[in-house]
């Protein structure tokens, strides 16, 4: 029988991941605008014994202490998401300068400390404005809202970002958030239609956004996207 081998291959990279809303808690601190998840888990009965993720880890007032203990456990990369209503409290529009120093300020420590990085636009959160103003991915609105915002990350973080990712799971996206309802924003009304309006328009926002970067930024700023 053939020895497995337990050496992992050259250039892999070894790190964590995490979501900007199960870790970062200060959820109305810094100009943040609600997402939502902030919505859907104040909602009573909507999650377990009612916990949300307002205060989580605390990593918005830890950055320091957290990315110390990456470098002694041994990370070289760390996959983190930016929290869209952080960067732009209504999802379009004016950016938020607090939420912006933030990310500046957790990039810098990363690259400082010898981790790498690795950046998801979307993991879940989408601004509840977005969601009020016009049904979020429900609408094909929400494409150029998406890349507008994508845009607007390459710019201000692209110089030290050199991994993109769109979108986390977008089935969670679209199934629990239209179809089974365990997911924000848990609408149900119409299972069989809404979540593959929502997967079409999440779709089209993901080419977009993969467009804009190769485009305008990808030559200039070495990064991959996908």
């Amino acid at each position: 029988m053939e020895e497995i081998s337990r050496k992992f291959p050259d250039g892999f990279a070894w790190g964590s991941a995490t979501a900007a809303y199960q870790i970062e808690g200060a959820w109305n601190e810094g100009g943040k605008g609600p997402s939502i998840w902030d919505t859907y888990s104040h909602a009573k009965g909507n999650v377990k014994k009612g916990e949300n993720g307002d205060v989580a880890c605390d990593h918005y007032n830890r950055v320091e202490t957290d990315v110390q203990l990456m470098k002694e456990l041994g990370l070289k990369s760390y996959r983190f998401s930016i929290s869209w209503p952080r960067v732009q409290p209504a999802g379009t529009g004016e950016t938020n300068a607090e939420g912006i120093a933030f990310y500046n300020k957790l990039i810098d420590t990363l690259l400082e400390n010898g981790i790498e990085p690795l950046v998801t636009l979307y993991h879940w959160d989408l601004p509840q404005a977005l969601l009020d103003d016009f049904g979020g991915f429900l609408s094909e609105k929400i494409v150029g809202a998406f890349v507008q915002y994508a845009e607007i990350c390459f710019n201000l973080f692209g110089d030290r970002v050199k991994n993109w990712i769109t979108f986390n799971e977008p089935w969670c996206v679209c199934g629990h958030g239209y179809a089974t309802g365990l997911h924000a924003p848990g609408d149900l009304s119409d299972p069989g239609k809404k979540p593959y309006i929502a997967a079409h328009h999440l779709l089209l926002a993901h080419a977009y956004a993969v467009e804009a970067y190769r485009k305008n930024f990808q030559q200039e700023q070495k990064g991959k996207i996908g």
